[in-house]
């Protein structure tokens, strides 16, 4: 996704990708593939009862509701001030409501598989609430992330959603399956390893978008600028032109005076 619509972005929209934009999108692939090799398996939820009562456990109970109101509060009270100006409100909002969205989406898979099987999963009250949940989600994400590419940069938008989105929903899959418990020393850290390269793709990406960097110029932009010469606005200012602790005690001094 970050790769596809950076490059796609430049070549059919316009949009500008320079040297360090396209090394962005190189780190955000390697980190989330580290990620995806370090990740913890998924704890066995097969039917709905037991995803029910994943759900109605405190720990997660406490963590939708955090989650709700910082929607809430992006959405009624950052959006409608800073979302025109601000990139991070609109994909925040993205973000936070991708954690219900995975969620339903994991229950609902379990309902597909216990339809096929002969279960009566459509008189199960979660089945019908999950797909409520996953229609308003997905439709909240879709309106704010176009929200979001009508206003700014795709190359920029599509990385920084993705870091958002991706930190929300391990977050929540590890609150939800306690995804915790099975992991490694090795895994965390090559977890944690692989999340920073991502973000330190997304700062390539977004923090030196205006600079014209390519192979073409890059000898030219690492060479160093010669320093300007410094002019002077003062014009009764007595300028000593020549430095008196390296010249000889019995060469004259020069003086310049500007008027």
């Amino acid at each position: 996704s970050v790769l596809c619509s950076a490059i796609l972005s430049s070549y059919l929209l316009g949009e500008r990708l320079n040297l360090l934009g396209k090394l962005g999108c190189l780190l955000s692939l390697v980190g989330s593939t580290v990620m995806v090799i370090h990740a913890p398996e998924d704890e066995e939820v097969t039917t709905l009862e037991e995803m029910t009562s994943k759900l109605k456990e405190p720990g997660f109970l406490a963590y939708a509701a955090i989650l709700l109101a910082l929607c809430f509060l992006l959405i009624f009270c950052l959006a409608p001030r800073y979302g025109q100006s601000n990139i991070l409100v609109y994909l925040a909002i993205c973000s936070v409501i991708g954690a219900f969205s995975v969620s339903s989406v994991k229950g609902l898979g379990i309902a597909i598989k216990g339809f096929f099987a002969g279960q009566p999963v459509l008189q199960h009250p979660l089945t019908w609430i999950l797909v409520i949940t996953l229609v308003a989600s997905i439709t909240t994400q879709i309106n704010y992330l176009n929200k979001s590419l009508d206003i700014f940069n795709t190359s920029l938008v599509f990385p920084i959603y993705y870091v958002l989105f991706t930190t929300i929903v391990i977050t929540t899959s590890i609150i939800l399956f306690k995804e915790w418990v099975t992991m490694t020393v090795v895994d965390i850290i090559g977890t944690v390893c692989g999340f920073l390269t991502i973000i330190l793709g997304v700062f390539l990406l977004h923090a030196f978008k205006d600079m014209d960097v390519s192979l073409g110029n890059l000898p030219q932009v690492l060479q160093n600028e010669q320093p300007a010469p410094v002019t002077r606005d003062d014009k009764n200012i007595l300028i000593e032109v020549d430095n008196s602790s390296i010249a000889p005690e019995d060469k004259p001094k020069v003086f310049m005076l500007f008027t």
